[in-house]
């Protein structure tokens, strides 16, 4: 029997992480919409 869930690091940063949703229109507006929300963390 295999995990369903197994964590890496660079691949969590390369999806989720802060400079790779900057880089893009829509992972902008991810990260403002968290600002409005008022998150402390916007990403990973």
């Amino acid at each position: 029997m295999s995990f369903t869930y197994n964590p890496k690091k660079k691949k969590r940063k390369k999806t989720h992480g802060f400079l790779v949703r900057k880089q893009t229109k829509k992972g902008k507006q991810v990260l403002a919409r968290r600002r409005a929300k008022g998150r402390k963390k916007l990403s990973v």
